[in-house]
C-alpha cells in the first residue's frame, strides 16, 4: 500500500475516489455477468451448428454410398470463393457475424459423372458453409473471453483492491486527524490553564503590592 498523506485533502480525495469505484463497480459487474451469459449462448450455438456438421456429413456419407459410386465425388469439386462477414457488437466488443460464404465449383465432364454429382456439391457447400459459421463463432468467443478477462480483473481490483485499501485509508486519516483534534483541545487547555496560573499570579502579587503600600 502506497504512503499517503494524513491530511484532510487527502481523506477527501480518497472519499471521492471511493465513491467512484463504488459508482462503477455494479457496471463493471454486469458487464461481466452479460459477457458470460453471451459466451455460454455462443458456445453452445457453435456445439450445435457442428452436431449439424457432422449429421450432415453422415447423411453425405450414406447418400453417396446408396448410388456405390463413393469415389466420383471429389472435395475439391467445391472450393470457397468468398466469406461474407458483418460486424456486431456485445457489451462494447466489436465482433464478426457470419452472413454467408459464396463457392465455386470445378469443371466436371456432365457426361462421365453421375447425375447426383451436382446434388452432393450443393450438401458439400451446407457442409462448408457450417464449418465457417462455426469458426466465426469460435472467434466470438475468443474475443469476448478476452475482454471477460480484463472486466474480471478490474471487477476483483476494485473489489478486493481499490475498495477495502480506500476505507483503510480514510479510516487511517480519521483516526489520527481525530487524534490531533483531541491533542489541540487538551493543548488548548493547558495553555489556559497556564495563562490563567499567569494571571492569577500577577494578580495576587498586584495585591501583594498594594497592601505592602
Amino acid at each position: 500500500m502506497a504512503k499517503i498523506k494524513l491530511t484532510k485533502n487527502e481523506q477527501k480525495a480518497q472519499k471521492d475516489a471511493l465513491k467512484m469505484y463504488q459508482r462503477y463497480l455494479p457496471t463493471l459487474t454486469l458487464k461481466k455477468q452479460q459477457l458470460q451469459s453471451e459466451i455460454r449462448t455462443i458456445d453452445a450455438k457453435a456445439k450445435e451448428v457442428r452436431a449439424q456438421r457432422v449429421a450432415l456429413e453422415k447423411e453425405f456419407q450414406v447418400w453417396i454410398g446408396v448410388f456405390g459410386e463413393a469415389d466420383a465425388f471429389k472435395p475439391d469439386m467445391v472450393t470457397v470463393r468468398n466469406i461474407r462477414k458483418g460486424i456486431g457488437n456485445i457489451a462494447g466488443v466489436t465482433i464478426p457475424i457470419y452472413e454467408g460464404a459464396e463457392f465455386s465449383r470445378g469443371d466436371y465432364d456432365l457426361y462421365s459423372t453421375p447425375l447426383w454429382i451436382d446434388l452432393a456439391a450443393d450438401r458439400m457447400e451446407k457442409a462448408l458453409s457450417l464449418d465457417l459459421e462455426a469458426d466465426v463463432l469460435d472467434e466470438q468467443v475468443r474475443l469476448l473471453s478476452q475482454e471477460l478477462r480484463t472486466t474480471t480483473q478490474r471487477v476483483n481490483l476494485f473489489e478486493k483492491v481499490k475498495i477495502p485499501e480506500a476505507k483503510s485509508n480514510i479510516k487511517k486519516i480519521s483516526v489520527y486527524l481525530g487524534d490531533q483534534q483531541v491533542s489541540e483541545v487538551v493543548r488548548s487547555k493547558i495553555s489556559k490553564k497556564k495563562i490563567d496560573a499567569r494571571n492569577a499570579a500577577a494578580s495576587l502579587e498586584k495585591m501583594e503590592k498594594g497592601a505592602e503600600e
